[in-house]
């Protein structure tokens, strides 16, 4: 009866949706129930809900509290203290007699709104007693004034609150591992199935635009999110407003379904006319100006784009002239100047209106997540630039499944440098921030090596996203304080180097968090994070990610990465079938994406790029990666940049030569350095040449279409 009031009550209260009751059942009926802590409600809404009698292992410490005690009375406990070894065999002696039991593997009410430290305990209870793990993901609790994120959300007294029951499934290592090992690996698993259940019951199903349109609601519409160098920071009702005014002038030059192509810089109203596409149903596509009109005319034509959305003080800062007088005569250009200009007080209050009824106009938005909500270009860095299309679905769910790791805060400001027509910047520095509330900074360019740290001192910036390149521009010449408020600095895009690694360990007291992905992954496979990290490596890969590695012949260690998830791409636009998708595919069947990448895993998951498979020499039968070549020499000479290619030998089958832009490349040095190293003969370039300056893409990888280029014109000379 109890029970029965205070479930009645709940759901008057917050709305309470419960879901997975099947999956309850079909765990059978020796249990561990496992639920993430949002606040001092929790366990209320668990007693409530979950059917039959099911025991609440509670700290001895909480169960000693005054306000606690009336509430034990009503429900089954058992006092349990995680530092005491006879406690936890006594669960896990209460389990074995078949009972259901809930414990809270964080062991405290998460102060950060994203999961805490999973005790290894816990994962050890699921072991040793073996059984059902049964994940419960309460979500809204940690909106209430019984939560303890003040001052880190806005908080109300009822919001709406969340019960889902995934699937049971079991924790334990594999039989050989013994004693600490398998306790830490079980703590290790346990926190994955956490991760996963996180992710999974996460809201990633639906249009980027009703995203941002929840993000408003449960931030509010007056939370400051966005600023450029205009200095005139945004809120999300001024973001959402003037993308509305946008998308009513861009539907009078543009049908729907139409590719619109957008020409613009790191900046307020290039988010906002990205989301003007995507709600007036045309799809944007990113150009990458650093490329040259060549290329982009190559993605107008592979996109079939008609019309550029771009701004004349763009043009006329970023010297983009010459290249606008090559796009005219093929694609019609709109200045978002014009657009502004034509906009009467009428469309001002129409375009407020729209903003204000967004939320009853775009119901239903869930049906359309897998539609293409944006195109990005690869960078052309092997060949023809090809267009990856993105879905809505796919932003959305790599966006969460870096949430599911990570404790991104409503108070964090992010810096994002990294330009929009790059997945890394769209995704992780500019869609993931806007819609968890952070507040982010769009810089034009990440070349500014000596302002960049100056804003992000200015800003009191949190979070900085960046490539080995940049990172290390800015560590060189960056004021040792400049980056004093800096939580978290993540690299990726290329390979971080241990001399930009040792330079912000050394100098700022920061730890640079490695990730990996690819532009059709929207773009994050793998990433350390705070928990788990290991140098080296580029961590584990991100919640709903299934892998297989595929052999290489010649190559020992590791295989050739193929990938399959909700954040993998639609497929291709490729030039010699215009506005034709072609999904990904590779042997193990549709879906799956071939990243391109010989990729290795130790004994944790733990993820180390051994190097790109068309970036191996295959020298005297052996099979040579040329990043690991190129990463020799970093060591050696880590103030240059490097790049290594492979060349025809007609006795070796291929020779390496190394491209660099150090002042005496001498090879003598770089063997002297490779056996030092362990590293054989073969690993040595037969030449080593000095050119002017390597090459670079604007995302600081380097360009070997260029370098070969130059190398060819060096050897007829």
């Amino acid at each position: 009866m109890l029970k029965t009031i205070m479930r009645w009550l709940l759901i008057k209260l917050y709305r309470v949706e419960f879901g997975g009751l099947d999956n309850f059942h079909a765990a059978g009926e020796r249990v561990l129930i496992v639920a993430n802590h949002t606040s001092f409600l929790d366990a209320v809404l668990l007693w409530a809900f979950l059917p039959g009698e099911v025991t609440f292992a509670i700290n001895t410490r909480i169960a000693h509290r005054l306000w606690v005690r009336p509430a034990l009375a009503a429900a089954r406990v058992f006092p349990l203290e995680p530092t005491n070894p006879l406690a936890v065999k006594a669960l896990v002696h209460y389990l074995k007699q078949d009972r259901k039991a809930v414990i809270f593997p964080e062991g405290r009410i998460t102060v950060t709104g994203a999961l805490m430290k999973i005790y290894d305990g816990a994962g050890m209870i699921a072991d040793r007693s073996a059984a059902a793990v049964l994940p419960v993901r309460i979500d809204g609790a940690q909106y209430t004034p019984f939560s303890r994120l003040r001052g880190r959300v806005r908080l109300r007294w009822f919001p709406a609150i969340s019960l889902d029951i995934l699937p049971a499934r079991k924790v334990g290592p594999p039989p050989e591992i013994k004693g600490r090992e398998r306790r830490k690996r079980a703590g290790l698993m346990l926190a994955d199935l956490m991760t996963e259940m996180m992710f999974a019951t996460s809201e990633y199903r639906r249009t980027l635009f009703s995203a941002l349109l929840d993000a408003r609601r449960v931030h509010g519409g007056r939370h400051l999110v966005l600023e450029d160098t205009e200095r005139k920071p945004v809120h999300y009702h001024a973001l959402v407003t003037r993308a509305c005014a946008i998308a009513g002038k861009l539907k009078a030059l543009t049908v729907p379904r139409e590719t619109v192509g957008l020409l613009l810089p790191n900046a307020v109203n290039t988010v906002a006319a990205l989301i003007a596409l995507q709600m007036s149903e045309r799809l944007p596509a990113l150009l990458n100006f650093s490329t040259g009109a060549r290329n982009m005319l190559t993605a107008c034509r592979t996109a079939r784009i008609n019309t550029v959305v771009t701004s004349r003080r763009f043009i006329e800062l970023a010297r983009l002239g010459d290249t606008i007088q090559e796009l005219e005569p093929h694609v019609s250009l709109v200045y978002l100047e014009d657009l502004a200009k034509a906009l009467s007080w009428q469309d001002k209050v129409k375009a407020a209106w729209h903003a204000r009824t967004a939320p009853l106009r775009y119901r239903g938005e869930s049906r359309k997540a897998n539609e293409p909500a944006v195109i990005l270009f690869t960078s052309g860095s092997e060949g023809t630039p090809k267009g990856v299309v993105l879905s809505h679905a796919n932003l959305l769910a790599n966006c969460e499944q870096l949430a599911a790791k990570i404790d991104f805060s409503a108070q964090d400001v992010i810096l994002n440098v990294l330009p929009l027509f790059h997945s890394f910047g769209l995704t992780t520095g500019t869609l993931l921030p806007l819609l968890a509330g952070m507040r982010t900074f769009l810089y034009p360019t990440p070349l500014h090596y000596r302002i960049i740290p100056e804003l992000a001192y200015e800003l009191n910036a949190t979070i900085l996203f960046g490539t080995n390149t940049f990172l290390s521009g800015y560590g060189k010449t960056a004021h040792a304080y400049d980056f004093y408020s800096v939580r978290y600095v993540f690299a990726g895009a290329e390979k971080l180097q241990e001399e930009t690694r040792r330079l912000w360990t050394q100098k700022f007291g920061i730890r640079i968090l490695e990730g990996y992905g690819t532009t059709e992954t929207s773009p994050v496979l793998a990433a350390n994070t705070p928990m788990h990290n290991r140098e080296g490596s580029v961590g584990r890969f991100l919640p709903g990610i299934e892998y297989h590695l595929e052999p290489v012949a010649g190559v020992k260690r590791g295989g050739r990465l193929c990938v399959r998830g909700p954040n993998v791409m639609l497929g291709y636009l490729k030039h010699d079938r215009p506005s034709v998708l072609q999904p990904p595919a590779t042997s193990q069947g549709e879906g799956w994406y071939d990243t391109g990448d010989i990729i290795s895993m130790d004994a944790e998951d733990y993820v180390t790029v051994e190097g790109r498979a068309k970036r191996f020499a295959k020298v005297a039968g052996e099979m040579i990666s040329l990043a690991a070549v190129e990463e020799l020499a970093a060591r050696l000479w880590p103030e240059s940049q490097h790049a290594a290619v492979a060349l025809p030998d007609p006795k070796k089958g291929e020779q390496i030569v190394l491209l660099t832009d150090s002042e005496r490349p001498e090879r003598a040095a770089l063997k002297a350095r490779a056996q030092e190293e362990g590293y054989g003969e073969v690993y040595l370039p037969k030449r080593i040449i000095r050119m002017p300056s390597v090459p670079l893409l604007a995302t600081g990888k380097v360009d070997y279409p260029a370098v070969m280029a130059w190398l060819m014109r060096e050897d007829r000379s």
